[in-house]
């Protein structure tokens, strides 16, 4: 396998965080030029096959990015050899990372936001039960951790 970064973005149902997650840092990795592989992935299968959110699908296309065709699914043992980096939207759903990860993996596993100087330590509030405000900010967030992650993987400083 080459060392070509892979991540998996991980929140609860995978059909609202996550999903923007992944087509945040997709977008931020293709506007800089990184190869690099994004998935998003859920630690419950409550919406295993389902696409994501209508809201989240909204969101993502004021961004000019089409969602519609993510497919939500669970986490599973494999990814933790498919993926360099496997980062969990909120506190909760790191700790069920941590809990079914392999001894063995690989993996470098974290919070997202922790790639955001100043905001370390902090969730992406699950905008599931808000209005159209609170996917606006799941955005804001996903996207902000988006561009630290792919200067980080490209090497570049941000302030």
């Amino acid at each position: 396998m080459t060392d070509k970064p892979s991540i998996l973005f991980v929140c609860l149902g995978n059909i609202c965080r996550s999903p923007l997650a992944e087509a945040a840092f997709r977008k931020a990795a293709a506007d800089a030029g990184l190869d690099a592989e994004a998935d998003s992935a859920g630690t419950a299968a409550y919406h295993v096959g389902a696409p994501p959110d209508p809201r989240s699908i909204d969101t993502a296309r004021r961004h000019g990015i089409e969602i519609s065709h993510f497919q939500g699914r669970q986490i599973e043992q494999a990814d933790f050899v498919r993926f360099t980096h496997i980062f969990a939207l909120d506190h909760s759903n790191l700790d069920n990372i941590r809990s079914v990860a392999p001894s063995d993996h690989s993996a470098h596993v974290g919070l997202l936001m922790d790639m955001v100087p100043g905001r370390e330590g902090a969730a992406v509030a699950d905008p599931y039960y808000g209005g159209e405000e609170h996917f606006a900010d799941t955005w804001e967030d996903v996207s902000r951790a988006a561009q630290s992650l792919v200067a980080k993987l490209t090497g570049q400083q941000r302030g």
